[in-house]
């Protein structure tokens, strides 16, 4: 039997070799990068540009007025740019990759109660592209009539994230009833439109200056420091040059066999490139299997990230970009 640290040279010399090799395909990449910038032609169907144009640009986003995706909207682009709402995110999608809409306005994660995973799917499943993000500071407040105090209260309404958001403060109040809507503002739409003193909704003080109701609690989300990230989607692929952020998503043949998701993301371990972000969402109409999400940091026309990306084509099925934009 051999030394232990004879074996361990012989694994040194290899992986020494594999990365003199690695280090080789990336300065080939490098110079198919630099060819195709130099001929005019698209990185991986997407088109590098130096500033994005939003003038006359048309902004859809899901709820009514006053929902925290207007909030983003309105920070991303400016409070006076052209928008219209619609009732569900999916609708939202439609109009960007039907050309109703420019620009999408969608939440992707909260920081107290993580993904939201119905437009993790979307994204996925529509063509379309990331561009940009938006994190905004959530403060909920209970919301009701004019004339209503805490002890009217039998009933709640709100999206789904924002009761979970608020699970403490509604637990302290276990008698009420609780109901799901589809957005915040809505909610608050509800109450001035119902007009019952047992009503309230949970929302954005805001929201009750716009439909002329009172906040009756303020900050009674779970976590004083409560952010949502939203993402800026198109229908058109492309990013600024200086984009340091990449997602993507891809389906992993044999994904139950041992250490096929390791092997998968060895691609970016071995172009040195930093994954902080994985997710994983079922895949319709095949049980047990996902699809994951991840993001990396980097730009499309770097060579390491050109290199990390052929490899994973060649390893992953439905691999796709969807988006490289600024964090």
């Amino acid at each position: 039997m051999r030394d232990i640290q004879e074996i361990r040279a012989d694994i040194a010399s290899i992986d020494e070799q594999i990365i003199a090799l690695n280090r080789k395909r990336m300065q080939l990449t490098e110079e198919v990068v630099e060819y195709r910038l130099s001929v005019g032609k698209k990185i991986f169907d997407f088109t590098p540009v130096e500033e994005f144009d939003f003038r006359n640009a048309t902004v859809v986003f899901q709820g009514v007025e006053g929902a925290y995706s207007q909030q983003a909207l309105q920070e991303f682009f400016g409070a006076d740019t052209e928008s219209y709402h619609v009732d569900t995110w999916r609708e939202a999608m439609e109009a960007i990759t039907g050309g109703k809409a420019d620009y999408a306005v969608l939440p992707i994660e909260n920081s107290s109660a993580g993904i939201v995973s119905e437009n993790f799917d979307l994204l996925a499943e529509y063509d379309a592209c990331i561009i940009g993000e938006q994190i905004i500071k959530i403060d909920h407040c209970l919301i009701g009539l004019k004339d209503t105090e805490l002890s009217d209260i039998t009933d709640v309404y709100s999206h789904p994230q924002a009761l979970m958001q608020c699970s403490r403060y509604l637990k302290e109040h276990s008698g009420w009833e609780l109901h799901s809507t589809k957005n915040t503002a809505g909610s608050a739409l509800k109450v001035q439109q119902d007009r019952k003193k047992n009503k309230a909704a949970i929302a954005a003080k805001i929201t009750a200056d716009l439909y002329d109701l009172k906040a009756l609690a303020e900050g009674i989300q779970n976590n004083t420091s409560n952010f949502t990230k939203f993402i800026i989607v198109t229908g058109k692929k492309i990013f600024r040059k200086t984009a340091n952020k990449i997602s993507l998503c891809f389906e992993i043949p044999r994904a139950n066999e041992s250490g096929s998701l390791y092997y998968t993301l060895s691609h970016l371990i071995y172009n040195n490139l930093n994954m902080n972000k994985i997710e994983s969402r079922p895949i319709q109409g095949k049980a047990w299997e996902y699809r994951f999400f991840i993001d990396i940091e980097g730009n499309l026309t770097d060579g390491a990230v050109q290199n990390a990306l052929n490899g994973l084509e060649d390893v992953t099925v439905d691999l796709q970009i969807l988006g490289n934009y600024e964090s």
